[in-house]
């Protein structure tokens, strides 16, 4: 059975369920997680689970969303004819569909792609520094080393993957082309986690010297 209610299945026909035959107005309700789907289908069709799998790595390294969100998204796009569903022959008895951008939905992601951008990147790392004066020295220290620790094994993670562009070489620098666009977003990936991790360094240097100034305080002065 095809992804909507109304919808329908018949071999390997494709199926489509527009707003307007949904007795809906047609305006799109297409959130950020809508917009990396369509991003991902403007490249190639996929499955439900090959979405799922493109949304953990790469997606996933920018934007999080959990597996059981991608498909009621998926049925949202189904029903604003935004993408396509066409039944395959798969392994379970279930249907296997496979899902393809139509031009309405490549049209909504062009537009997505060029409005103005005004919410900034929120981090709890950094709310969370924003209190590390709360704890001990030694308990923020720790914080932060685990902080460094797991970004630095993003980066050998980010840095494994850059190697896999190699053979794209001629197409990185053509911004017309969609390896251009995706070694962009890891470029500044590796960039950022290589700034944080200096970051960590600074934050450890502080909460060092700090310690080593505590600890020359309660030397009595007969003994320094």
């Amino acid at each position: 059975m095809a992804l909507g209610s109304g919808s329908t299945s018949n071999g390997g026909a494709d199926v489509v369920r527009t707003a307007e035959a949904a007795g809906g107005s047609g305006r799109s309700r297409t959130g950020v997680l809508g917009y990396a789907i369509l991003g991902l289908l403007a490249v190639e069709p996929l499955t439900g689970y090959q979405l799922a799998q493109r949304m953990r790595a790469p997606i996933g390294y920018m934007w999080t969303a959990r597996h059981s969100q991608i498909y009621p998204e998926l049925a949202k796009l189904l029903a604003d004819g935004q993408v396509r569903a066409t039944v395959i022959p798969g392994r379970g008895p279930r249907d296997t569909k496979r899902y393809t951008i139509t031009a309405t939905g490549r049209r909504a992601l062009r537009t997505w792609v060029d409005s103005p951008l005004t919410e900034l990147a929120r981090s709890e790392l950094l709310l969370r520094v924003r209190s590390l004066w709360l704890i001990s020295p030694e308990r923020a220290r720790a914080f932060i080393v685990e902080q460094r620790a797991r970004y630095e094994q993003r980066l050998k993670l980010y840095t494994e993957e850059e190697l896999n562009f190699a053979p794209m070489a001629a197409d990185l620098f053509d911004p017309t082309t969609a390896a251009s666009a995706a070694y962009a977003t890891l470029h500044f990936g590796i960039g950022r986690v290589r700034h944080t991790i200096e970051w960590c360094d600074w934050m450890l240097a502080r909460l060092d010297q700090h310690t080593g100034a505590a600890q020359h305080d309660d030397v009595p002065r007969s003994q320094r």
